[in-house]
């Protein structure tokens, strides 16, 4: 029967799925590490010491989450595939359809939880800053920076994140020269991490009378917001701090006092700036998170030993090395050059589609890793 053949070979592919994913996040390990984990807090002197016992508390609830998700997804998947056997010897073709349904629910499921684990990365759980700079090109690449913006506060909301915005500098006709936002929720900066690096835009642009095409570039920036626990070494001498009025065209963004703050790191000249706070003194404190979640980024991605190793301006983005390219004219669509995933709806994308590009990027990383 053509129906259960087409069945059992989804159930198939759904099989070597969930073997491949047990593989890649040990289940057994997994396992005995929360049999270990359990141990522990059952132990009578387990609360001694209250810091530790809150970080075994955390890993717990990591590890029984993963290991109760991967056997439900196990179960739920022999239960279909029992419930397929059996109606195909029974030849009751009126409850193929609730099969199907039934599969690619399972599947999505599937994608969710192996999308899930590889946000392994010591800050992918965090919240995400993310920084975005207009190219060169004056109005239209400061009206596409702004595209951009939008395009990541519909992604959050979609995705239950939300965002708050920290800095920015509006364009001088219409959009943003720079913005700074963080974007709040679980696994923010996991999901996020990929999209940094240069978008490119090809339209016909609005601001050209003559209706000429134009090519227009934006750097986005991502970097997780670093706990305040995390300790990092920052000299008060290696920091120059400005203030300045807010920007912007009015309502809440005028200030009538300077309390906006801009950090400048001598060492390496990183400059960060935050405005949207209701004082200087919060300002200064968001600018100080974004500034040592900046150092201790680079840090890592540079496998540098400690912060004062960092020399000069960090350039990890340079203009012609996008990663995205968004064609709006001669025909429509959004391509990233790294996993080679296209999207022809180009609409969706600015309106926040753009898991398909984010669950692409993650799988290519655990694959190169």
């Amino acid at each position: 029967m053509v129906e259960f053949d087409e069945i059992f070979a989804s159930l198939s592919k759904i099989r070597n799925k969930i073997d491949n994913l047990s593989k890649t996040i040990d289940f057994e390990q997994c396992n005995k590490r929360l049999k270990l984990l359990e141990e522990k807090v059952s132990n009578q002197k387990f609360w001694e010491n209250q810091e530790n016992s809150l970080v075994i508390l955390s890993e717990l609830k990591l590890v029984k989450k993963k290991v109760y998700n991967f056997k439900n997804l196990t179960k739920k998947f022999y239960e279909i595939l029992n419930f397929a056997k059996l109606c195909y010897e029974e030849n009751e073709l009126s409850i193929v359809q609730d099969i199907k349904k039934d599969i690619s629910k399972i599947s999505q499921e599937l994608e969710d939880f192996t999308i899930e684990t590889l946000l392994s990365g010591p800050y992918d759980s965090n919240n995400a800053i993310i920084t975005l700079h207009a190219g060169s090109g004056g109005t239209e690449a400061q009206d596409w920076n702004e595209m951009l913006f939008r395009m990541y506060c519909r992604w959050a909301e979609k995705n239950k994140k939300t965002v708050k915005v920290l800095d920015f500098l509006d364009g001088e006709e219409a959009g943003l020269k720079n913005i700074s936002i963080l974007v709040k929720g679980k696994n923010s900066y996991g999901f996020l991490k990929g999209e940094a690096g240069v978008h490119r835009l090809v339209r016909v642009s609005p601001f050209d009378a003559s209706g000429r095409r134009h090519t227009s570039f934006a750097a986005v920036e991502v970097i997780p917001e670093i706990d305040e626990k995390v300790n990092v070494d920052i000299s008060t001498d290696d920091i120059k701090m400005d203030v300045f009025r807010a920007s912007g065209a009015g309502g809440q963004h005028v200030n009538k006092t300077s309390s906006a703050v801009r950090l400048t790191h001598l060492p390496t000249g990183i400059v960060v700036s935050c405005q949207n706070e209701r004082s200087q003194v919060q300002n200064r404190e968001q600018a100080m998170k974004m500034l040592k979640s900046k150092l201790i980024e680079i840090k890592e991605r540079e496998h540098l030993e400690k912060i004062e190793d960092i020399k000069g301006v960090q350039k990890e983005i340079t203009w012609g090395s996008q990663i995205r390219s968004y064609v709006f004219m001669p025909y429509m669509l959004v391509k990233d050059h790294r996993t080679g995933v296209e999207i022809g709806n180009v609409d969706s994308v600015m309106d926040g589609g753009i898991n398909e590009f984010i669950n692409a990027y993650l799988k290519r990383s655990i694959q190169s890793s």
